[in-house]
């Protein structure tokens, strides 16, 4: 018996294997990829990087994006978001002391659009995020929520592998 009372230390677990993706859609289609980047580009401008980010984290974890939760946490993070608020977002509506009026607004208007289960964007989300941007910036950040929904639908359907991206890649 040693007088030494730790535990012995055990190897970590294998993490499970990265899969490949299903498809390099933007190899066999890459008019539609430059296409889909030149409209990211067009949608973003105007709107506050940080915002962005949000709403790109809010709508991947909605539809399930591991690829676009990988890019757009970095991102965010890079942009000088924090951990913190990242990790609210999941649960935001219990967490709305975490984030500004124009940000709930946002998130909100981004989660109606994401899920058109209703198939309609509530006239209430509408109007409080009309309320909090002018028309301009709102239809910005419509356009923006569009978007990155059809970027995650490119990312799960190719079931595109998270994990190596760095932020400001594209």
């Amino acid at each position: 018996m040693t007088s030494d009372h730790t535990a012995p230390v055990e190897a970590p677990a294998a993490y499970a294997p990265e899969h490949a993706p299903r498809l390099n859609w933007a190899e066999h289609a890459p008019e539609v990829y430059k296409a889909m980047v030149r409209l990211d580009a067009a949608a973003r401008r105007g709107l506050d990087p940080k915002l962005l980010e949000l709403v790109k984290v809010r709508a991947s974890q909605l539809n399930h994006c591991a690829f676009c939760l990988d890019m757009h946490t970095k991102d965010a993070l890079a942009a000088g978001e924090s951990v913190e608020r990242i990790i609210q977002l999941s649960a935001w509506e219990e967490s709305a002391h975490f984030y500004t009026e124009k940000e709930l607004a946002a998130i909100a208007l981004t989660e109606a659009v994401t899920v058109l289960t209703d198939g309609l964007v509530p006239d209430e989300v509408y109007a409080k995020a009309a309320a909090r941007f002018d028309e301009a910036e709102l239809a910005q950040l419509i356009a923006a929520i569009t978007v990155i929904n059809a970027w995650n639908r490119f990312g799960v359907t190719c079931r595109m592998t998270p994990g190596h991206y760095q932020p400001g890649q594209r």
